[in-house]
C-alpha cells in the first residue's frame, strides 16, 4: 500500500525542492537590485535611469591631448563638470581623487573631470599636491551646456558601459563613501 503513494511523495518533494529554489534566487536576486536602488537613492540623484545615450566629445587634457569619451565605452564613467570658481567644486575634489585610488586597480570603473576654466595653469593651484584626476578643459563651454545642459556646479553624470546615462547628481558628493563605490560597481 505504500508503494502506490512513493510517486506521489516523491513530485511533493521534487515541486517543493523547486519551490524552495526559486525563492532563494529570487530573494538573492531581489537583494541585490535593493542593494542597487539603497545606494543610488542614498547618493540623491537629480535625474535618475532614462535609457539615454551620452553625447560623446573630444576635448584636451592638462597635456594637450584630446581624450574621447567614447574611447571609455565599456567602463563605468563618472563624468565630473566643474570650475575653480565654484567652492563646492573645490570641496568635490579629494572625494573624486580618492575615488581614483579606490578604483584604480578596477578596470572597469573611470573617472573624467571636465573643467571650463582656460587650462591646467588656470586649475594647478587647487592641486598643491598634484592630482591623479584625469582634467579636460572645455573653456567655451560646447560640450558642458551645449550638449550637457549644464550651468550650475559641480554635476556629475553617471554613464554605464553601453555608454547610457544612468544618473546626474546635483551639488557636491562624497565619491570615496563605500555607498557611491557600491553603486558604481553595481553597474559593471
Amino acid at each position: 500500500m505504500l508503494g502506490r503513494y512513493r510517486p506521489v511523495g516523491q513530485l511533493v518533494f521534487v515541486v517543493g525542492a523547486s519551490a524552495l529554489i526559486y525563492l532563494f534566487a529570487t530573494a538573492a536576486v531581489e537583494g541585490q537590485r535593493r542593494e542597487k536602488t539603497e545606494a543610488v537613492l542614498a547618493l540623491r540623484p537629480a535625474y535618475e535611469g532614462n535609457d539615454r545615450r551620452a553625447p560623446d566629445f573630444s576635448l584636451p587634457d592638462r597635456h594637450g591631448k584630446k581624450v574621447k569619451l567614447s574611447s571609455l565605452r565599456g567602463k563605468v564613467v563618472v563624468l565630473n563638470f566643474w570650475t575653480i570658481t565654484c567652492g563646492p567644486c573645490i570641496e568635490e575634489m579629494p572625494s573624486l581623487d580618492e575615488l581614483i585610488t579606490i578604483v584604480a586597480n578596477d578596470p572597469d570603473i573611470a573617472v573624467l573631470t571636465v573643467s571650463v576654466d582656460e587650462d591646467w595653469d588656470a586649475v594647478r593651484r587647487i592641486f598643491p599636491r598634484g592630482t591623479r584626476l584625469p582634467i579636460l578643459f572645455d573653456p567655451d563651454r560646447k560640450i558642458v551646456t551645449d550638449k550637457y545642459g549644464t550651468r550650475l556646479f559641480p554635476e556629475t553624470w553617471i554613464i554605464d558601459r553601453k555608454g547610457i546615462i544612468r544618473a546626474r547628481f546635483d551639488g557636491a558628493r562624497d565619491w570615496s563613501q563605500s555607498v557611491a563605490v557600491s553603486y558604481l560597481r553595481s553597474l559593471r
